[in-house]
């Protein structure tokens, strides 16, 4: 199969990894994909993992998880620390995000170089036993096939969650995207109760990240509570078939068919303006998409 199409596409920075401006400073970025986590994990914390590196995160500070664009994120990661990007930031003086900051970002560096690469939204089984639990990562092309690699995980991390898999270099199985998440459901294999983003479990949260992972095949990396269309907008309750349709639709493989779909599909497109759910129980706010 011909996969010009699909590998140019990839290769090309979409509106949340554009990195234009910055090009003197991404000159140190390793070229090596698997090189490239190291050097994001020196530039972002995770919220939930914060108190691993003694780091109390200050409230002023829980904003920058709503920065979506690279360019954004790197911007607040030079005001916090102006060293090059290849010098690792002491923890408190690294950007504030989450797994979906720590694969975009990724993203945005390898296709700066040229790399085809995409974030995926779903969730790892590696984290706690029994427990899918939502999460990003991110698949990059290796010459010949899809690689998949963890850019959150580090070795502090690895080492906390006893992970023997090396992060950069995901085994099978390890990750399942948001439409083979609801697959496994409807084949009987897992349970849906296994499937968990925060405090939440069950089909809403697998149809959330279906839309999310959706997106992000189409370039566009959202945030974990943006919610829009028919899959994932507040109130949101597509019939079962129609999840069906898009999870066999995102874990097909087939390039052309995801991007005709997304792009004729009104319901599924990310819109100029989408809803957020700023906290937990909070009511959801509608937020230009910047």
């Amino acid at each position: 199969m011909d996969q010009t199409n699909e590998l140019s596409f990839y290769a090309a920075p979409g509106p949340m990894t554009t990195l234009d401006g910055l090009q003197h400073e991404l000159a140190a970025v390793p070229a090596a994909p698997g090189s490239v986590p190291g050097v994001v994990q020196g530039l972002v914390v995770h919220d939930a993992w914060a108190s691993a590196y003694h780091v109390r995160v200050p409230p002023a500070r829980w904003a920058e998880g709503q920065i979506r664009s690279a360019s954004r994120m790197l911007r607040r990661v030079f005001e916090l620390d102006g060293r090059p990007l290849t010098e690792a930031r002491p923890p408190r003086h690294r950007f504030v995000g989450n797994c979906r900051h720590f694969s975009t970002l990724t993203v945005a560096f390898l296709r700066h170089q040229g790399v085809p690469s995409r974030a995926r939204c779903g969730f790892a089984s590696y984290f706690e036993p029994g427990t899918w639990h939502d999460h990003w990562v991110v698949e990059y092309w290796d010459g010949q096939c899809w690689a998949t690699m963890d850019p959150q995980v580090d070795e502090l991390q690895r080492e906390m969650i006893g992970m023997a898999a090396d992060p950069t270099a995901l085994p099978p199985g390890m990750f399942v995207p948001a439409g083979e998440a609801w697959r496994l459901w409807r084949h009987g294999e897992e349970d849906m109760e296994a499937f968990r983003a925060g405090e939440e479990r069950g089909p809403s949260t697998v149809i959330g990240n279906l839309a999310r992972d959706l997106a992000a095949l189409n370039k566009v990396e959202m945030l974990p509570w943006d919610g829009w269309g028919v899959l994932c907008a507040p109130g949101a309750s597509p019939p079962e078939g129609l999840v069906d349709d898009i999870a066999e639709l995102s874990t097909s493989g087939d390039f052309e068919a995801v991007r005709q779909r997304y792009e004729a599909d009104t319901g599924l497109k990310v819109p100029g303006r989408v809803h957020v759910r700023v906290a937990a129980g909070a009511e959801p706010d509608v937020m230009e998409l910047a």
